[in-house]
């Protein structure tokens, strides 16, 4: 059995994304895209921050404020719908100017064998967490190309490359989006835009705990081997460093954050 590994220190900031501006998708509540957001505002950038939950989004918005002394624009979009992913765009540039870097953090779970997967609950699982990826994309890449830089960082997991049992529509989207970001960086890079994801494979969250059950939560840890969940801000520091100028010579690249045995 796999001693726990302790927690790290919250890490200081460094001034990673200092003058940059950074739109950040799903990143109200407790998960990946808060912690991106709150991270992205520590080292220096400038935000706005989008999620489909107003009354969260605003929350959101507050504690990034108290924590780090600025408060985040924000913008209410459901990255399934083109017309809000549009209006996104379009607000974001009017806030910020410019778009440095967004980070397409949205995405949707759950757990269904395959003969029981409706085809409601697939193609809900494929549109919020593929196809609004590329919605996102194909709204803010001219932009980027038009300025001949910018960043792109996605949320991809480690099922995108491993099987669980009950994910097949969520390994799916996810193996996807792993194809998405290789496909689109090539077309990118000739523009100066990079594009790139994380794998995480387990992060805990106050979310994550409530649709998964204690004993496959459990099982999951099991895999892990420093004994313990990632923190959110752990994946999220990879972000960081993605979204950075120290990654300047990556694109198209799936970086996995997780502890998992070979």
């Amino acid at each position: 059995m796999t001693a726990t590994s302790p927690v790290p220190p919250y890490p200081e900031a460094r001034g990673l994304l200092k003058g940059k501006t950074v739109v950040i998708t799903a990143a109200a509540g407790t998960g990946i895209g808060f912690s991106a957001a709150q991270r992205a505002a520590e080292e220096g950038a400038t935000l706005l921050i989008s999620d489909f939950h107003e009354r969260r989004l605003e929350e959101s918005a507050d504690r990034i404020a108290e924590k780090v002394g600025q408060r985040p624009a924000t913008f209410v979009c459901d990255v399934t719908n083109e017309e809000q992913v549009q209006g996104l765009r379009d607000a974001a540039l009017k806030e910020l100017g410019h778009v440095d870097v967004l980070i397409n953090n949205a995405g949707l779970g759950g757990e269904v064998p395959v003969v029981d997967m409706t085809d409601e609950q697939w193609s809900r699982v494929l549109d919020v967490t593929l196809t609004s990826l590329f919605r996102m994309t194909r709204a803010f890449l001219p932009h980027m190309y038009e300025r001949r830089s910018g960043v792109m960082v996605n949320n991809a997991s480690v099922l995108g490359w491993r099987a669980q049992k009950g994910q097949a529509h969520y390994a799916a989207a996810k193996a996807g989006v792993m194809a998405f970001t290789r496909c689109s960086a090539v077309e990118a890079a000739e523009y100066g835009v990079r594009i790139n994801a994380v794998a995480p494979s387990l992060a805990m969250h106050p979310f994550l705990a409530k649709v998964t059950t204690e004993e496959a939560l459990a099982e999951l840890v099991k895999r892990e081997a420093f004994g313990r969940p990632a923190e959110v801000w752990e994946v999220a520091n990879v972000m960081m460093f993605l979204a950075s100028d120290l990654s300047s010579y990556m694109t198209g690249e799936i970086v996995s954050v997780s502890s998992q045995r070979a």
